[in-house]
């Protein structure tokens, strides 16, 4: 599965009504839930003046992007980036409405919105699910789930991007694989060890079952669980897949 988390910084905070425009570009790039290190940071010239409100947030200046291209000359490098991927950002309808408009202005068929030509998931929205009544700004989440963002003094669309996608992989579930990246490595490490075998004359195995008041209350923490996450239990969901699983 290909995910690319994006974020932008723009002119201001009205894309249509006050003719604001997309600045800063970031993207970062996630397969199967591990962060790639390919990434896409676009600068671009909006055309206009950078309201002073949106300067003190992210501090670009018209001089700097002056010799930057357009958002139409950009646009086909964007598209080629994130068109095939789920993409991920934090507050989507800030973003869209912004990249929407610049998509309108290319007056091209087949690219009016972002969300025609991909998946658009809004991590805010699924963090205030997950943690309804609490700050889900993303500064918030990175304390929540120890991201660090000390670089942050400033906003930048590919540092927040980066950001984001670690808070994001911690908040859905976090790393994958219980012993990394390198499970070639683990195989020959496992591999090199001395098999142990126990003696055939030991004492059988004593099973300890769970009680009837213990089932009622493991199955209450699953309920919680499957609440909570956003695919539910994993598991229940394995228990299930096993055969003769008990089914709840």
């Amino acid at each position: 599965m290909r995910q690319v988390v994006l974020d932008t910084e723009t002119t201001g905070l009205e894309p249509e009504e006050g003719g604001h425009r997309v600045i800063e570009l970031g993207a970062v790039e996630i397969v199967d839930r591990k962060i790639t290190g390919r990434h896409l940071q676009l600068y671009m010239d909006p055309e206009r003046e950078i309201d002073d409100a949106a300067f003190e947030v992210h501090g670009l200046e018209a001089g700097f992007l002056a010799d930057k291209p357009k958002f139409a000359e950009v646009a086909d490098q964007f598209l080629s980036f994130v068109g095939d991927a789920e993409v991920i950002i934090h507050n989507a309808p800030f973003d869209l409405a912004f990249l929407n408009y610049e998509l309108s202005l290319l007056d091209r068929p087949g690219t009016a919105k972002l969300e025609d030509l991909c998946t658009v998931t809004d991590s805010l929205a699924l963090a205030r699910r997950k943690h309804p009544g609490q700050k889900n700004g993303l500064d918030a989440l990175c304390r929540r789930y120890e991201v660090d963002n000390s670089a942050r003094d400033l906003h930048g669309a590919l540092l927040d991007a980066e950001i984001l996608a670690d808070v994001y992989l911690r908040m859905t579930g976090g790393q994958m694989s219980l012993f990394g990246d390198d499970d070639d490595g683990l195989a020959e490490t496992l591999g090199e060890r001395e098999i142990v075998r126990l003696p055939d004359d030991r004492p059988a195995t004593i099973v300890v079952r769970a009680s009837t008041e213990e089932l009622v209350v493991h199955e209450a923490y699953l309920d919680g669980l499957d609440a909570s996450a956003e695919n539910g239990a994993v598991w229940r969901a394995r228990s299930r897949d096993r055969p003769g699983a008990p089914v709840p």
